[in-house]
């Protein structure tokens, strides 16, 4: 079986499941590169993915821009992603061939983002292509991705639970914890110092630790537009000593430090579409706090159980407009963990059993495989949880 996948960019978020759907596949496997793009879209890994042998960059050349279109017209299932993969994804579906299209949700803003120019073309791809009667099927990178097109009336009965897939390493949870300090909690919050990111939530969050006398710290990771004020904030509240502005590292050092927290924070409003630092500190034994308006907050997080989500920022909210609702939420989850150590130790556990069971790379390409067999008999997965299970 000859399957392949159309997306901007080989990056960190794909080329896991790609690496094993090639082995899964004995070879039989291709990611399409659709542009040479850089910055962002490389989600800040610096890795050169180039010298993979499934990858055929479409943007190269005239000839591997059709040698991707002759793979559209003849493999036996296609994945598509993003309105670059549009082109492949019409001439595919004239065909009535079995295909997904892969996305984060597209309503973030509301019905207003209908009038993206690259939303709506996809979605007048939707209606005038007649593709609600064809043989394709949505894998939503977004636990919110269902809901949006079921709004739109589009993909009804044929969503999926997808996502991003990070490494997951071997890790002792007994072990991790053992060596955990008893004396002060290490909290950790690590992104780009955006509006969205919202870095306020975890400096006034501090300010009320240290005020009502809990003993941690925390540690922030990143860099970008927002952070002199970040620094700022930490002076003006008074909590400079308790946090530290740690800068980028690279990834490998980052996972050996997250393995060194007890609680990942994750702040970012609806703007965030997925965020794979979820997998990534889950993975490493963290407890996830996260505002649940992410878009995997309600895929990885079962509340007491994998992690706690709290109330997420109003986007409108930033330094100078705090959201106090979403804060007063986080504060509430982020005290009952410290007051509760030995649950605290329960959810990191099962944390790092669910992303070594659950969500990481080789179980979300075999079920991926899985669900392409059961398409293509008419028949049912068996998936009630997890990646491939009914979205």
């Amino acid at each position: 079986m000859k399957i392949v996948f159309y997306s901007l960019i080989l990056n960190n978020h794909q080329a896991n499941v790609a690496d094993e759907l090639w082995e899964l596949t004995s070879h039989n496997y291709c990611f399409v590169e659709l542009a040479n793009m850089q910055g962002e879209h490389r989600k800040g890994d610096t890795h050169n993915y180039g010298d993979r042998p499934y990858l055929l960059r479409a943007w190269e050349s005239e000839e591997t821009r059709e040698r991707a279109m002759e793979l559209a017209r003849t493999a036996d299932v296609c994945v598509f992603s993003g309105v670059q993969a549009l082109p492949f994804q019409r001439e595919r579906l004239k065909l009535g061939l079995l295909s997904f299209d892969m996305s984060e949700r597209w309503l973030k803003r509301g019905l207003v983002n209908l009038f993206s120019p690259a939303i709506f073309k996809m979605f007048l791809a939707y209606y005038l292509g007649g593709w609600k009667h064809k043989p394709l099927y949505k894998l939503c990178c977004s636990a919110f991705a269902a809901d949006d097109h079921r709004k739109l009336g589009m993909y009804r009965g044929r969503c999926f639970k997808w996502g991003y897939f990070t490494r997951v390493g071997k890790i002792d949870a007994e072990a991790l914890l053992h060596e955990s300090n008893a004396d002060s909690t290490p909290l950790i919050w690590c992104a780009r110092y955006l509006k969205w990111k919202h870095p306020e939530l975890p400096l006034l969050l501090a300010a009320r630790l240290k005020a009502d006398g809990y003993r941690f710290t925390l540690d922030m990771y990143g860099s970008g537009e927002y952070e002199p004020a970040a620094r700022r904030m930490a002076e003006s509240l008074g909590v400079t000593d308790v946090v530290r502005f740690v800068g980028n590292k690279p990834n490998d050092e980052l996972l050996a430090d997250m393995r060194r927290h007890s609680i990942f924070l994750f702040t970012s409003d609806r703007n965030e579409g997925w965020g794979a630092v979820a997998n990534e500190s889950m993975a490493c034994g963290c407890v996830l706090v996260a505002a649940d308006a992410i878009g995997s907050t309600p895929y990885l997080i079962k509340d007491g159980i994998t992690g706690l989500s709290f109330r997420s920022s109003r986007t409108s909210c930033s330094f100078n407009n705090p959201d106090k609702e979403a804060l007063d939420s986080l504060c509430e989850k982020v005290k009952w963990l410290l007051d509760n150590p030995d649950e605290m130790s329960k959810i990191r556990s099962h944390s790092i059993k669910q992303m070594q069971e659950l969500y990481n790379p080789r179980t979300a390409a075999e079920r991926l495989l899985t669900l392409i067999d059961c398409l293509q008999k008419d028949s049912e997965t068996g998936f009630t949880d997890g990646p491939c299970s009914i979205a």
